[in-house]
């Protein structure tokens, strides 16, 4: 029991680091599929322990002993980082595929106690599919891994599986072809059917794109500068990009880059942040003089993008339940000469943070599944459990309730999260509307988004598209 409570509570702290916003950008991102190959720098780094480290955290990763962005972030600043992130984020995109390709390769399963030496192998195949490393590197690498897992028998087993994987590829492949589409869509079962459930029509797109690299999407400050303006210093410092199609302020870059290479970025002129979630503050409607509060509002990128949106609100409250996250909403705050006040504290508490004066705008952007930000989070797929979903919506169910006390009549309130699932989205807003006799949906005129029942959805969309995201705006009689 105590071990489930352990595995339980790191999910939902996991999921406590994903909301809208967006992972690290992946660098030294490169596939055989997209005819780019490894730097020399990473072809160099890319030893052994690199390939232990990555089979150690992913195993960790599939016993639910924390997310991958916790496990990644020790490593963040070693030259090793690229490759080791490429391994885990690849090893998590192609999990099914790649598990059933290792099922035909090896005799019988390997015991649960050797998960490490089943994600080495996992992450061999790969990199002998996907990645731009030579073979007999990436054998010889994974047999001396074998080794530093401290699993010496193991190695003529990797070098005999990894072997017959390069004899028998084109034979593989052909039996994968065969396999249903949520091996080949690499997704669990339960998850594809619930996203199939939801979307008859569009569930492969989704499962497609989820599978996608992200693109690295910036927000322009448009206190400072416009979004021509901002496009023009990209530009000239040599980075390529296009305007996103939804939101005003929204920009894509044609390659991730680290934020410190980003002209704009270290003096408050940009920020970087998905274009579904930039698409909050124009639906909310805040007007001048408006009391504002954004509700789960780690690491702080919506509440910056109310103040630069509505520059004369006469106050904004931040509030969070992390306090080490919450640490981030400050830090935003200060690069972007914002002003907020900052409470931590669980939003649906109202006795550990509410004075009792109402707000004009409430943002809430509720914890969820994460389904619509998968390609951003691949390790989503490994962590999510069926019941995860029903918890989300009870938690969000309550926060509504909670925070629905703070408005004041005649506001209105932004209901949002980053799944695809109607279970968190319209369902939730139909438990609330039936049971709050004070309040009714208010429409959102924009010309982007699924029109729902209640709300609008976006999907997850391709190289220069937004994550999915639900919207719903209510107004309080």
């Amino acid at each position: 029991m105590r071990r489930r409570r352990n595995q339980n509570r790191n999910r939902a702290n996991a999921r406590q680091d994903r909301g809208s916003g967006q992972c690290p950008a992946e660098f030294a991102v490169y596939s055989l599929r997209e005819g780019r190959k490894l730097p020399r720098s990473e072809v160099r780094l890319s030893a052994l322990d690199i390939r232990a480290r990555a089979a150690r955290i992913l195993s960790r990763l599939a016993d639910h002993r924390g997310s991958l962005g916790e496990h990644l972030q020790p490593h963040r600043q070693s030259p090793e980082y690229g490759l080791l992130q490429e391994i885990c984020f690849g090893v998590c995109r192609h999990h099914e595929t790649l598990d059933f390709l290792l099922g035909q390769l090896l005799e019988r399963p390997l015991r649960e106690r050797d998960s490490d030496l089943k994600y080495l192998l996992l992450s061999a195949l790969y990199q002998l599919r996907e990645l731009a490393v030579p073979d007999y590197a990436a054998i010889d690498q994974t047999v001396k891994a074998a080794g530093q897992l401290r699993k010496q028998w193991s190695k003529p087993l990797a070098n005999a599986v990894l072997r017959n994987y390069q004899r028998r590829q084109t034979d593989l492949e052909e039996a994968l072809a065969r396999q249903p589409e949520t091996v080949r869509l690499n997704h669990p079962v339960w998850l594809a059917d619930a996203i199939r459930t939801d979307w008859p029509e569009e569930w492969q797109s989704i499962l497609e794109r989820n599978n996608g690299r992200p693109p690295m999407s910036l927000r322009v400050n448009r206190l400072r500068n416009s979004r021509e303006e901002a496009m023009a210093q990209l530009q000239q410092a040599g980075l390529d990009c296009v305007a996103g199609e939804l939101a005003q302020s929204a920009i894509y870059l044609a390659k991730p880059r680290p934020v410190n290479e980003i002209p704009g970025f270290a003096d408050g002129h940009l920020s970087v942040q998905d274009e579904a979630s930039q698409l909050a503050p124009a639906a909310l409607g805040p007007e001048p003089g408006a009391r504002l509060l954004d509700a789960c509002a780690a690491p702080g990128g919506k509440t910056c993008h109310l103040l630069e949106f509505q520059p004369e609100a006469a106050s904004c409250l931040a509030l969070d339940r992390n306090a080490p996250r919450s640490v981030m909403i400050r830090e935003n705050l200060e690069r972007l000469g914002l002003d907020a006040e900052l409470a931590v504290a669980d939003a649906a508490d109202l006795s550990a943070w509410w004075d009792g004066s109402g707000f004009d705008r409430i943002l809430l952007d509720a914890p969820c599944s994460a389904t619509g930000v998968i390609r951003r989070h691949p390790d989503i797929k490994l962590l999510l459990r069926p019941g995860d979903v029903d918890s989300h919506g009870d938690a969000q169910f309550g926060l509504l309730q909670a925070l629905w006390q703070c408005l004041k009549p005649g506001g209105r309130l932004l209901y949002t999260t980053c799944s695809v699932l109607r279970r968190e989205n319209e369902q939730v807003i139909s438990r609330f509307l039936a049971a709050a006799g004070d309040a009714k949906t208010v429409p959102i005129t924009a010309d982007w988004g699924i029109e729902c029942v209640h709300g609008k959805q976006l999907l997850p969309g391709g190289a220069n598209g937004p994550d999915g995201f639900y919207f719903c705006l209510l107004g309080k009689n």
